[in-house]
């Protein structure tokens, strides 16, 4: 597709397949979904770019769960794939916002992108809009998702119409039963779709190539979800009761008189993984941080976890560039949040003494028997009397990401391991019993059965403080 919407700027872009046909579906709802990269979001963000600068005076809004995600990743693509050029003549500038006014894209012909996050939606929910697009949907609850509709009331452009764009989830997401009962129209995208991945003859491109290599070492749901485009559940789940729109929440403050507990996983090949839970005035679970990396030692991981809840009271006032505080003598550090009631750790005595010594604080052996523990962790994802569950993930835990678990195309984060945690069936057993959860990626997973664990299952801690 070229375009000439100027004289002097002209919109080069070649939609294939499920993209072509978002640009011909003015259905109400409409959801553009299948396998990573096959330009599903691309496709949706020059959807906007296009309407914006061949209609004036439109309104339309770009939007995720989180402001964060959605700056470090689809505006990230806007800039530099979708409306670079646009941008560099001046025919669209960026306006950061202020207290009357969202964040926007202005258009010279006076229409507006409007950019946020359902996390902070109080100035993009104040408004109405022509066009909407929901990238990476299967984040946002069907609450999300209606509040959003209400908006698509702005009246300028000829058609309203909200658009979304996902990688298959679960069949039970409300997604996809939305598309089933004929509520939203559901758009299958598939990679021969990306011109930079499949050429026109179907053989693959060399960026394509170096990208399906990485997909095909993907395993299990992940796999079936990421490389086939499946709405697929893992067969032998163990948590079926894990939903990301109802147990992954935004970030939120963490009150100091909520109690604290870290839980460990040792690993070195393998991710070690530590978990910082508060647990609330109601009992319920919620964790905050999560460190999850590989190749690296317990007294280097010891040093990090320091240094995220620690800060320097009274410095030296050295002005030398590489003073750290936190190895310096003459600093006086203090805690920028509770101390952890129990460090609950995987029985690994070698690494759990590293641990203690330089974090300068004991550690307890974790409650190891897996059947109950993920019975307890099943209690706690299922909605209480209140409607509510007693676990949660705050969606910004994990600390940072790790290149070679990326790399690797394996999980990342603890949130990464749930739909993949299954159940392994024992060769010889009556009717293929259930016994034990397969010993594959499950180190998150691990590390919060213990935390559960130690609160459900009668534990009690053992600590004292060494210093």
């Amino acid at each position: 597709m070229t375009t000439a919407v100027d004289r002097d700027v002209v919109v080069r872009y070649e939609p294939r397949g499920a993209a072509r046909q978002l640009f011909r579906t003015k259905d109400d709802e409409l959801v553009i979904a299948g396998p990573a990269g096959t330009g599903k979001s691309l496709a949706a963000l020059f959807r906007l770019h296009l309407t914006a600068l061949h209609n004036p005076n439109i309104r339309c809004l770009i939007v995720r769960k989180t402001a964060v995600s959605l700056t470090s990743t689809t505006l990230v693509t806007f800039d530099k794939k979708v409306a670079a050029d646009a941008l560099a003549r001046g025919i669209v500038s960026w306006f950061g916002g202020n207290a009357r006014e969202a964040a926007c894209y202005r258009y010279s012909n006076g229409s507006r992108i409007v950019v946020g996050g359902m996390d902070k939606s109080e100035k993009i929910m104040s408004a109405e809009y022509d066009l909407v697009f929901a990238d990476e949907a299967t984040e946002l609850t069907v609450g999300d998702w209606e509040a959003i509709s209400t908006r698509l009331r702005n009246g300028v452009l000829s058609w309203q119409q909200q658009i979304a764009a996902c990688n298959p989830a679960g069949p039970k997401h409300w997604i996809k039963k939305r598309c089933d009962a004929g509520e939203a129209t559901m758009l299958v995208s598939r990679h021969r779709d990306n011109p930079a991945y499949v050429n026109g003859d179907g053989t693959h491109t060399e960026q394509g190539r170096a990208y399906f290599k990485k997909l095909d070492r993907l395993t299990g749901v992940r796999k079936a979800r990421l490389r086939d485009g499946a709405w697929a559940a893992a067969e032998g789940q163990i948590y079926e009761g894990w939903d990301d729109a109802v147990h992954l929440v935004d970030p939120r403050p963490i009150p100091d008189s909520w109690t604290r507990w870290w839980t460990v996983d040792f690993g070195f090949t393998n991710p070690f993984v530590l978990q910082c839970w508060a647990e609330d005035d109601d009992g319920r679970l919620w964790l905050y941080r999560e460190i999850y990396r590989t190749k690296r030692l317990v007294e280097d991981h010891a040093r990090d976890i320091l240094r995220l809840v620690r800060r320097c009271a009274t410095c030296c006032e050295s002005k030398g560039a590489d003073h750290d505080c936190h190895t310096c003598e003459a600093c006086v550090l203090e805690w920028t949040e509770p101390q952890p009631r129990a460090v609950i750790c995987d029985h690994d005595a070698e690494d759990r003494a590293t641990l203690e010594r330089h974090l300068e604080m004991s550690t307890q052996p974790a409650h190891k028997s897996v059947s109950d523990g993920i019975q307890a962790v099943q209690s706690r994802l299922a909605a209480a009397g209140d409607g509510r569950p007693r676990l949660f993930i705050l969606r910004d835990a994990l600390v940072e990401r790790d290149p070679l678990l990326d790399e690797a195309s394996l999980p990342m984060c603890s949130t990464d391991e749930v739909g993949g945690y299954v159940w392994a069936v024992k060769p010889g057993n009556a009717g293929g019993l259930k016994e034990e959860p397969v010993k594959k990626d499950d180190h998150g997973m691990d590390a919060l059965r213990y935390m559960v664990a130690e609160r459900d299952l009668g534990g009690r801690p053992r600590m004292r403080w060494v210093g």
